[in-house]
C-alpha cells in the first residue's frame, strides 16, 4: 500500500526545521548507502551526530510518530533515526533497493520507507520520488510537511533536480505487521469502523467489526 498524508508537519515547523537546516553541516550522502547503492547515490545529507541534527530529527520524529493516520496504516514497532537529505542542480539517486536489514547494535528489518517532503515543489525541478509499481512507474512530489509512504520491498528512485534545492526527510519502519496484505486489511478495517462510529456511534456492527480487528490483530502482530 502506498499513502501519501498531508500536513504532517505545520508552517511553524516547517520554519523552523529550514532554519535549523541552514546551520546545520551537510555530508556527502554515500555515507549511508548500501554497497551497491553507493554507486547510483548523490546526494547530501546532514550530519547526523550535531546538535542542530537532534533538534531537527526530534521535531519531525514526534510530529511523524504522533501522525494518527500513520499509525493506523503502518502499525509502528520500531522507526529508525531520521536521515535529512539535500540534492542541489545535478544530484539524484538512481533506482535502489533499501535495504532490508539496518541498524548495527540493534537490527531492525524495513517493513516500511517514507519521504517527509520539506521543500515547497515550486521552488525546485525535478526531483521527484519514483516509485516502480505493478502498474508502473508513479511519480511523486508532494507539498512540504507532507509525506509519503509505502512498501520497502519497491525499487525507486529520485530524478535529477535540475533547479533549485530539494530537501527531505527519509526514514524506515519495521512494523508490527510485517506482511503488506496484512497491514492494508487493518487498516480498511479501522477505516470502516471509525467511520461507522463517527455515523451511528456504537453499534452492534461497529462492535463486530472491533471484535473481528483485535483478532487479527492478536493473530497478525509480531512482538
Amino acid at each position: 500500500m502506498i499513502l501519501c498524508i498531508d500536513q504532517v508537519l505545520n508552517p511553524e515547523q516547517l520554519e523552523e526545521i529550514h532554519r535549523l537546516l541552514k546551520e546545520g553541516e551537510f555530508v556527502d550522502g554515500k555515507l549511508t548507502a548500501g554497497r551497491y547503492a553507493k554507486t547510483v547515490k548523490d546526494n547530501v545529507q546532514l550530519k547526523g551526530d550535531t546538535e542542530v541534527a537532534q533538534k531537527v530529527r526530534e521535531i519531525v520524529q514526534t510530529a511523524i510518530a504522533q501522525n494518527p493516520l500513520f499509525k493506523a496504516a503502518v502499525r509502528p514497532k520500531t522507526i529508525r533515526p531520521i536521515v535529512f537529505s539535500r540534492y542541489e542542480p545535478g544530484m539524484s539517486y538512481g533506482w535502489h533497493t533499501d535495504n532490508a536489514i539496518m541498524g548495527e547494535r540493534e537490527l531492525v528489518r524495513s517493513d516500511v520507507s517514507l519521504t517527509l517532503f520539506l521543500s515547497d515543489p515550486d521552488t525546485y525541478q525535478g526531483g521527484e520520488l519514483v516509485i516502480d509499481t505493478s502498474l508502473g512507474e508513479k511519480l511523486f512530489k508532494l507539498a512540504a510537511g507532507s509525506m509519503i509512504v509505502y512498501p520497502s520491498t519497491f525499487l525507486h528512485q529520485v530524478t535529477e533536480v535540475t533547479e533549485g534545492i530539494r530537501l527531505a526527510a527519509v526514514t524506515w519502519v519495521q512494523s508490527l505487521v510485517r506482511d503488506v496484505q496484512q497491514r492494508e486489511i487493518l487498516f480498511e478495517l479501522d477505516t470502516v469502523r471509525r467511520s461507522i462510529f463517527e455515523e451511528h456511534g456504537k453499534t452492534v456492527e461497529f462492535d463486530l467489526l472491533c471484535k473481528t480487528h483485535a483478532n487479527l490483530l492478536r493473530q497478525w502482530v509480531e512482538i
